[in-house]
């Protein structure tokens, strides 16, 4: 005769032969204490430590040296200028990042898998490269200089080439977030709202929309921050010209080399701040999608 165990929960304690839960670790104590060390001791050596102390040497010369490194003209100026270029780029690529997961999610095409290995390009490609791909391109020996000296146009060392610099570093983020979240929805509810006679914009707004928005408000935040905090592709481009093509992390670097130690620290403290609120923007968003 075959005796059989019974798997079915009980209210009363676990009989023999009982199935319960059982932790998924079976690392003993000491081994999660140290794995825990180890992780929360390299973040504070490598991020935590480097970004109080941007704080430390930003305000080491009171807060008046602190405030006036960032009420200085030129100072203004990179502010402007970086908040200006955000303005521009990030409205853009959500425009283009809703585009591309539309596309790719909702249709069938020839050359799908070519749109997005593209839209993975300036992830692989360096920053600078990427600034002298548009010095080629549009600067006074490139393809476009003679017509554009000719007409009097300016691209590389004015704002339109910082601009398209800053575009093609952060044109990924958004697309890049909402189409793998697209591509697990399906396109179950959109055909549903089809049959029922939702069409065109109607149908993005009501149906699409809503169950993209948390991915699409995090997309947006992380290319927000890195057209912000953008460098290389920006530091070719711009000419470095006080004033006037200098953005925030350039004019840091500028600060730094001229040896203007409190002011640059002051500057790049802005940076950080966005970075923080960045994370936290991010951890709020997280804590709504679940």
């Amino acid at each position: 005769m075959i005796s059989t165990t019974s798997f079915e929960p009980t209210d009363g304690p676990p009989l023999r032969g009982t199935a319960t839960a059982v932790s998924c670790t079976t690392e003993p104590r000491y081994m999660r204490i140290l794995l825990l060390s180890v992780a929360w001791g390299f973040i504070g050596l490598v991020l935590l430590l480097p970004l109080t102390a941007v704080f430390i040497q930003a305000f080491k010369k009171g807060l008046d040296v602190y405030f006036a490194s960032l009420i200085d003209p030129d100072a203004v100026a990179a502010i402007k200028l970086t908040l200006l270029t955000a303005f521009i780029v990030v409205p853009i690529n959500t425009i283009f990042g809703v585009a591309a997961a539309w596309c790719i999610t909702k249709f069938q095409f020839r050359g799908k898998q070519w749109l997005l290995t593209l839209i993975d390009v300036p992830f692989s490609v360096s920053p600078v490269i990427a600034g002298f791909l548009f010095i080629l391109m549009f600067g006074a020996s490139g393809w476009f200089g003679p017509y554009l000296s000719e007409h009097d146009i300016r691209i590389v060392f004015a704002l339109p080439g910082i601009i398209l610099a800053t575009l093609f570093v952060t044109f990924p983020f958004v697309a890049r977030e909402l189409i793998p979240l697209m591509q697990a929805q399906g396109t179950h509810e959109e055909e549903a709202a089809a049959t029922l006679g939702a069409k065109g914009w109607r149908l993005f707004w009501h149906v699409t929309l809503p169950n993209i928005k948390w991915g699409l408000m995090y997309g947006i935040i992380i290319c927000n921050a890195r057209a912000i905090g953008e460098f290389g592709a920006v530091s070719v481009v711009s000419g470095h010209i006080r004033g006037e093509t200098n953005t925030l992390p350039l004019h840091v670097e500028i600060l730094y080399n001229e040896y203007q130690f409190s002011a640059s620290f002051a500057v790049a403290s802005l940076l950080v701040a966005v970075a923080l609120l960045t994370l936290i923007a991010k951890q709020w968003l997280e804590q709504k999608k679940e």
